[in-house]
């Protein structure tokens, strides 16, 4: 059977854009959105159990809102990525957006409450009935609004940053969006877009990789100015909102979200930083094979080898589920579920957006995934990795939806151990020391992105926090914070860096999610060391693995890695295994390209 290429949307909301069965869905919403903000205005903080009836009264109607602001976002989403000139679906993303921002101000008060009430009310509360299923959320919630502003200017501050602060989020996208670069083939000049120029700076012939970059960098450089003041202006709101918080720490937000501690995130770094002189001896090796004294940075993922061979979506579709099996037949059986009812969209057409994601529908508990597949290997393995994301949400079935909200850190677990699944089958399976060499390769570059290229964007943006803290930095200044952050995250191993990457990495200018890179490393890490356990445990680990996922929601990430794999992630045991194994994929490589240095 011939597996459909473009998802079903259909069954969410029928009509795309211009579905009724939307509009309507989102003309309830809204009524509903505006009773719960008149709901949570007349809460007082109780003073007896009774009291606390009105909680959770007003808990399960602030669920169903959330569960519903999520689906449409969901769908939003789908629809923008899909048809990227798709007006309506760009009207509608603003209409969702602003009802997250009155959800988070309706929070915020509600936080406020949880803060006002006694310690021994609040035991008693969360410790009995509907609350004591939320008690690890609201706990978070309470301890939370201690350390913000009173619940007037956190909305305020919410308000104000629909088109103040995720304003110039928005910018950004209209800067991408002007950037054309010329390209010239078959002896006519073509404009590029930021996506399609990106794609060409991975090519495998080095003359164009390097002509791309030089042409990149000028039209970020020419850009420049432009994004200076956008990611100025993001940091600004960002430090000026902690400074009223009485925040002094950047980290402490997103260390927050990720509920994790910063002595975990230090030795996790600390392990990576003492991995780093085998990954330098890869780049070394890497260069020789490809005949240059050292790699630049367009180097750094280029192909030494290329596996020709394509593969047919259906067969990456029946290799996956294959290979999932052997871990675990729940894994397996969903996976073809999701094949089977068209919820992956992997058609290769044009007026697509770049890049993969899961998405999940939790009022109708469904997932969609989305990519474009070429028949890569590359391709396999971001098809696998967004089925493991959606095998997580999958797992979180008949959970209070607020205990499902997992960080982005452990939310990179699921879908990077699924990812290894296949991608270690494939290396195993190789038909040739060629195509082996060409999967190891690709799958060592994994961990230079994640032990290195993240790291130099962690060490940028820490660091152009701190002096933002003092004022304006010019773009030059800027370009300066990047280069010494790629050059000590690479350990100055490249022959030349990128310094507009800040400029041209839309990750730093989320607004949503602040820090959006060391959750990437912790995610990578922390499923290598599932996976070595998993290794070491066989198929018996596949039920204690549901369980960790399941718990991922309601649990602090140490406290998830003592329950489920009883291991201490403060310190470096855990994360050396997974270290570990990173290295013997290196040795391995090494060892394979020895006659070939």
């Amino acid at each position: 059977m011939t597996l459909q290429q473009t998802w079903n949307l259909e069954t969410i909301f029928p009509g795309g854009s211009s579905s009724p069965q939307l509009a309507s869905f989102l003309e309830t919403l809204e009524k509903d959105m505006q009773a719960l903000q008149q709901d949570v205005r007349s809460l007082s903080v109780p003073d007896s159990i009774e009291g606390t009836k009105e909680l959770e009264a007003f808990l399960e109607q602030f669920q169903s809102c959330y569960a519903r602001v999520r689906e449409a976002s969901a769908f939003v989403s789908c629809l923008t990525a899909q048809n990227v000139n798709d007006k309506k679906a760009v009207q509608l993303s603003g209409r969702v957006t602003s009802l997250s921002a009155t959800l988070q101000s309706v929070k915020s008060r509600f936080d406020n409450v949880l803060r006002g009430m006694n310690d021994e009310l609040w035991t008693a509360w969360t410790g009995t009935g509907a609350a004591s299923k939320l008690d690890f959320i609201l706990n978070e919630s309470r301890n939370l609004a201690k350390e913000k502003m009173s619940p007037e200017l956190e909305s305020l501050a919410l308000a104000l940053a629909v088109d103040g602060y995720h304003g110039w989020g928005e910018f950004y996208d209209t800067i991408v969006s002007k950037i054309q670069i010329p390209y010239e083939e078959n002896g006519e000049t073509k404009l590029l877009s930021a996506g399609q120029a990106f794609n060409k700076m991975h090519d495998p012939n080095r003359g164009v990789r390097q002509s791309m970059f030089e042409k990149w960098e000028a039209a970020w450089g020419a850009a420049a100015d432009y994004c200076a003041d956008t990611l100025n202006h993001l940091s600004g709101f960002r430090l000026k909102l902690y400074e009223n918080r009485g925040w002094d720490d950047v980290l402490k937000e997103p260390l927050a979200i990720g509920r994790m501690s910063r002595e975990t995130l230090d030795t996790m770094w600390a392990v990576i930083q003492d991995t780093k002189p085998v990954l330098v001896e890869y780049l070394n090796r890497k260069a020789k094979l490809l005949g240059l004294e050292g790699l630049s940075w367009t180097d750094v993922d280029a192909p030494i080898r290329t596996s020709a061979a394509k593969i047919s979506y259906d067969d990456a579709a029946a290799n996956i589920v294959e290979q999932f099996r052997k871990f675990s037949p729940k894994l397996a059986d969903f996976s073809q579920m999701a094949f089977d009812k068209g919820w992956i969209e992997v058609e290769d057409r044009p007026g697509k957006r770049p890049g993969g994601f899961c998405t999940s529908f939790p009022a109708s508990e469904q997932t969609r995934i989305f990519m474009t597949f070429g028949g890569t290997a590359s391709n396999v393995s971001t098809l696998a990795h967004e089925l493991g994301h959606a095998y997580h949400q999958f797992l979180m079935r008949g959970i209070p939806v607020l205990n499902q909200r997992y960080a982005m850190n452990v939310a990179e677990t699921a879908s990077t151990f699924a990812e290894m699944i296949v991608f270690d089958a494939m290396v195993k399976g190789a038909s040739s020391e060629e195509e082996k060499l060409a999967l190891l390769e690709e799958k060592i570059q994994n961990s230079v992105a994640f032990f290195m290229n993240i790291h130099a964007r962690f060490l940028f943006e820490t660091r152009f926090y701190e002096k933002r803290k003092s004022g304006l930095l010019s773009a030059e200044e800027i370009s300066d914070l990047m280069v010494e952050a790629q050059k000590e995250a690479y350990c100055d191993a490249l022959t030349s860096y990128h310094p507009h990457f800040w400029a041209s990495k839309l990750h730093f200018y989320i607004t949503g999610t602040p820090f959006y890179n060391f959750p990437y490393t912790f995610g990578y890490m922390f499923s290598t060391g599932l996976y070595v356990r998993a290794l070491q445990e066989g198929p018996a680990f596949a039920e204690k693995y549901d369980a960790l996922l399941r718990d991922t929601g309601v649990m602090t990430v140490e406290d998830l890695a003592k329950k489920h794999l009883d291991v201490d992630l403060t310190q470096r045991d855990f994360w050396q295994s997974a270290a570990d194994l990173c290295v013997s994929d290196i040795r391995q490589f090494l060892q394979l390209t020895d006659h070939l240095a």
